[in-house]
């Protein structure tokens, strides 16, 4: 479009001649076909992958509206980084701005003039607000990269750095820059070049290189001279850039959007489920194995490093890193798919593998990864299938495979006889009444380590006594209540998990409460969101499950699922507690248990009974969402792990050193949790220095502290 004097707009191919603007036609083709087909071979190769057993594009025009607003608000990425959010925000708004600019002069240029034979719209007042719009968004898009450049080579971040970080990285960002900066550079030469013209001002950026330049000793003669140049420079760089996008780390801009799209708000909180056939593959023999999300997965990982940075299991020195178990998976697929690696394990104890069995063993399921994650990539779910491979292979530690054995042949993970399971109401001064017997509003299920650990025997006698003296009519399975199966499940266990799930069932479909109360958060979200995925019909038939229950069971949520401190807070609450909120004079601080807070939202009910007792509450710097695993999770309670500070160490010189005001009692609401701070506090050497209580146990001294009366005066039968 050669420019029209007195016409208010710019000249496209100036300088460039009519030769030259078909040879950039060409190219530019070449390039749109290049990318066209490296997109396809990227698609072909993902939908390679098995059927994934969720429903991933069902409402799929909301999925890509909530995605866009997701995508385009840069909401994930201010999580734990706000300068690298709001850095990733200059240069996606920029380059999708300098994008759409481009999109509408190529319709102006070659549709609605030469195909429609209209007459340009790209002058006047369209052309001054394009201009303005374009060089302020496109100043954004620089800065952004300048500060990526910053971060990665001045501070030089640690999670920026890693095994898969290498020239491929350095290319992206660096032409990311010189495309930027190439852009400006263009615009000041040609404003040079044309001497000036007034209403260029607008482009305020490329007015100021233009002045740069012509105060640096340019001459007009000579921009117009080295303008070709500079701009075939600028252009050839954005067409190879163009057609690279589907080869290499660009990619993740398409991929990472399509796996927001197809994410499963319940990844990771609920695992997929595997089919009755006891041949059928579940595990990750081969890179076949995958499903297309978990292939999309891998090729969506933008190498970030946030899940590096906020994975307990890799800040405390266990031999796991989520993004390197996902980019180990997926240059494994891409060498295996160029023909350029051997056939090896995926998964195995020892050898060679794309992945050790001890990179597994220290995952701590907490789910930390997954929620640090700006394009929403499913960790648990491929570490799930490799867990369920180690499984197949008898590649578990030694101590899970005496878990395993002990739920087995005992029905728990202690080990102890089944007939001892309810033996912690011995010391209660009343009865708990058997829910196979009697009607029960409540059915709480107390759970491993509240029935068979010392230490939570004391817990879940507490929480008996806030039950009994809010006369709540609750009851308890005794010996026909097992394990849950939710930890055993994320080893890889996932048939006798089935068998558990069915074995429960069947129990609560006896009982039939209104709700089922959780000591555990680990089994309040095995009961309330994996229990109803569960196909029992599918396996009721089989002779090696223990279970005959064929239906769906709680798919409505007609039965509630409650944790015991969601249970207990609309109790206190109703004031049958008599908590008059000043009962405490403590300083407590709270932990959240990943399995309440991170994997079911719930943050507030632990908090609102904390406060009911008067005790003042001192958040520790990471809490909610953000919290620190204990270290218990994905097995880590059975494990025998060699760290040199164990999470719970950690954690309790957080709530120690890093928590507002002298800090008297560490609060958790599981039992996992209190096993492992229990322990931490000994090795860590801070017996001394805090108390670990449960929330159980500190509303039950509130209650003592303010004389409330047993409100239930018999016996429950």
């Amino acid at each position: 479009m050669a420019a029209q004097e007195g016409v208010v707009t710019r000249p496209t191919f100036w300088g460039i001649g009519h030769a030259g603007e078909l040879a950039f036609y060409g190219l530019s083709a070449v390039a749109i076909l290049v990318f066209a087909y490296g997109v396809y071979r990227r698609i072909e190769r993902i939908t390679a992958g098995q059927a994934d057993p969720v429903d991933r594009l069902d409402d799929l025009p909301d999925r890509i509206v909530a995605s866009m607003r997701v995508v385009l608000s840069n909401r994930t990425l201010f999580d734990r980084d706000a300068v690298g959010g709001l850095m990733h925000a200059f240069i996606m708004w920029g380059f999708l701005t300098l994008l759409i600019g481009t999109t509408i002069l190529a319709i102006d240029m070659d549709v609605w003039t030469k195909l429609l034979g209209q007459p340009s719209f790209f002058v006047g007042d369209f052309y001054l607000s394009y201009s303005l719009v374009m060089d302020a968004m496109g100043l954004l898009f620089v800065v952004g990269v300048g500060v990526a450049l910053y971060r990665r080579y001045a501070a030089r971040k640690w999670r920026l750095r890693g095994n898969h970080t290498g020239l491929e990285d350095d290319l992206f960002v660096w032409t990311l820059f010189l495309l930027g900066v190439g852009g400006y550079l263009t615009e000041g030469v040609r404003i040079l070049g044309t001497g000036f013209p007034a209403f260029e001002t607008v482009s305020f950026v490329g007015w100021f290189v233009a002045d740069v330049l012509a105060a640096a000793g340019m001459s007009e003669a000579t921009a117009e001279a080295v303008y070709p140049v500079v701009w075939w420079s600028h252009s050839l760089l954005a067409l190879a850039f163009v057609a690279a996008i589907p080869y290499g780390k660009p990619f993740h801009m398409l991929a990472s959007y399509a796996n927001v799209v197809t994410r499963d708000e319940k990844a990771g909180v609920r695992l997929p489920g595997i089919p009755a056939d006891l041949d059928a593959d579940t595990g990750a023999e081969t890179v076949g194995d995958f499903t297309w999300k978990e292939l999309l997965d891998q090729d969506a990982c933008t190498n970030c490093g946030r899940c590096s940075a906020a994975c307990p299991a890799e800040s405390v020195g266990r031999p796991l890193d989520p993004r390197e178990v996902i980019l180990d998976l997926k240059r494994y697929r891409d060498e295996r798919d160029a023909g350029e690696a051997e056939d090896v394990d995926i998964v195995a104890d020892g050898g060679t593998s794309v992945v050790d069995a001890a990179t597994m063993e220290s995952c701590m399921g907490c789910m930390a990864c997954m929620d640090a994650c700006p394009v929403e990539i499913e960790h648990l779910s491929s570490f799930t299938r490799l867990n369920r491979q180690l499984t197949d292979q008898g590649d578990v530690d030694p101590n899970v495979q005496d878990t395993f054995d002990n739920v087995m042949r005992k029905g728990n993970t202690f080990g102890d006889p089944a007939d001892e399971r309810a033996d912690w109401t011995d010391d209660l001064d009343f009865e708990v009444a058997d829910a196979r017997e009697a009607d029960v509003e409540y059915l709480w299920y107390v759970g491993d380590y509240p029935s068979y650990d010392e230490r939570n025997k004391k817990v879940a006698r507490s929480l008996a006594t806030l039950l009994e003296r809010a006369d709540v009519e609750y009851g308890i399975l005794f010996e026909d209540e097992k394990y849950d199966g939710n930890d055993i499940r994320r080893l890889g266990e996932e048939f006798l998990y089935v068998d558990l799930a069915g074995h429960h069932v069947e129990q609560f479909e006896a009982v039939d409460p209104e709700a089922i109360v959780c000591t555990d958060p680990h089994s309040y979200n095995t009961f309330e969101n994996e229990y109803p995925e569960v196909d029992f019909a599918e396996f009721a038939d089989d002779p090696l499950m223990g279970f005959d229950y064929d239906g769906e069971w709680n798919a409505d949520g007609e039965v509630a699922v409650l944790h015991w401190t969601q249970a207990v807070e609309e109790l206190v609450a109703d004031g049958r507690l008599d908590l008059t909120g000043d009962e405490l004079d403590y300083t407590v601080t709270y932990h959240d248990p990943c399995h309440l807070g991170r994997y079911n939202d719930e943050y507030e009910a632990p908090r609102e009974l904390i406060r009911a007792t008067g005790a003042t509450l001192a958040e520790m710097p990471r809490n909610r969402a953000d919290s620190f695993c204990c270290g218990g999770g994905g097995g880590g309670l059975w494990m025998d792990l060699e760290e040199e500070t164990k999470p719970s160490e950690e954690r309790m010189r957080e709530a120690l050193e890093d928590t507002d005001g002298d800090v008297e009692k560490f609060v958790v609401a599981c039992p996992m949790c209190m096993t492992m701070y229990e322990d931490g506090r000994k090795t860590g050497g801070y017996e001394d220095d805090i108390e670990i209580v449960d929330v159980a146990e500190l509303l039950v001294e509130a209650v003592d502290a303010g004389g409330g009366e047993t409100r239930a005066a018999g016996r429950v039968e």
